[in-house]
């Protein structure tokens, strides 16, 4: 795709990957929405694309909310006449597999899943009428490998993963000009580890048990040594400009952890994504 000119909505737009892809976009000239439930970043954000140059509006919403990414969707319509990208990308964490409170997973997958299904609905239909059009779906290594301390987020990963596999080969079979990647980045320096931030107020006592907070610290500590998130908007476009599926920041180890569950299931060791925590045997 040639990205001049274009149109891109991002989600979850005012910080992190999403922020440093609209950068990213900006520089190649492209016009941008950006979605984002934190109204006072979002208008950060935008305050400062627009002081480099680029045509930029924020929406507050919530992605969870199907009504929300519509809005997103008809904001860029009326104020640049055509959208050829969406970027659904907000996301969240939060909570171990064992004893997390439904609503929590709730939370959770509302977010991380919910947020990629409601913009599909919402773009991709228009992208097949037009006969143009990309999807970004952010998902996680955390989609491809089980983690203790993460169930939560790892299953709606491993939905995203598999949600853009499928539409993928639904979109081939169309035949149209419009096409997915999924992005599956390993740790990369953000606030993931502070989306507590976000969580619904009835929620927040959750995060003062000891698990949720020992976990909360090993993702920052993680999350902190991770990769720029500039080096994954660069890794986006590069992937929007030559149409690749997987966009894999760490290529090596979503290779290596792919490789050692195929060799679990044929009886042999069982893969670990370390997160400072021991090795099952």
């Amino acid at each position: 795709m040639e990205l001049r000119g274009k149109t891109a909505v991002i989600t979850g737009g005012a910080s992190g990957i999403g922020l440093a892809t609209a950068r990213q976009f900006a520089a190649s000239k492209m016009n941008l929405v950006l979605g984002d439930i934190e109204d006072g970043p979002l208008q950060v954000a935008v305050d400062e694309l627009r002081a480099g140059g680029a045509r930029v509006i924020g929406i507050q919403g919530d992605v969870s909310k199907e009504d929300d990414v519509i809005a997103m969707r008809d904001a860029a319509l009326a104020e640049f006449g055509a959208v050829q990208l969406v970027f659904n990308n907000a996301g969240v964490g939060g909570g171990p597999a064992i004893a997390t409170p439904k609503k929590v997973w709730d939370w959770v997958l509302g977010v991380n899943l919910d947020g990629v299904i409601n913009g599909v609905n919402a773009f991709v239909p228009l992208f097949l009428e037009q006969n143009e059009g990309y999807v970004v779906n952010t998902a996680s290594e955390a989609g491809l490998v089980g983690v203790g301390g993460m169930g939560p987020y790892c299953a709606s990963k491993f939905a995203v993963v598999g949600l853009s596999e499928s539409l993928f080969h639904e979109l081939a079979m169309t035949g149209k000009d419009v096409h997915v990647s999924v992005l599956c980045p390993n740790f990369v320096r953000t606030r993931i580890y502070e989306s507590q931030r976000n969580m619904p107020r009835d929620l927040v006592s959750y995060n003062e048990s000891p698990m949720v907070q020992k976990g909360m610290k090993l993702a920052k500590q993680a999350v902190d040594a991770g990769i720029d998130a500039a080096d994954v908007a660069r890794a986006i476009e590069d992937a929007v400009a030559s149409n690749e599926y997987w966009i894999l920041t760490h290529q090596h180890s979503a290779i290596a952890i792919t490789e050692q569950r195929l060799e679990w299931m044929r009886g042999g060791r069982v893969p670990f994504a370390n997160l400072g925590v021991k090795a099952p045997s």
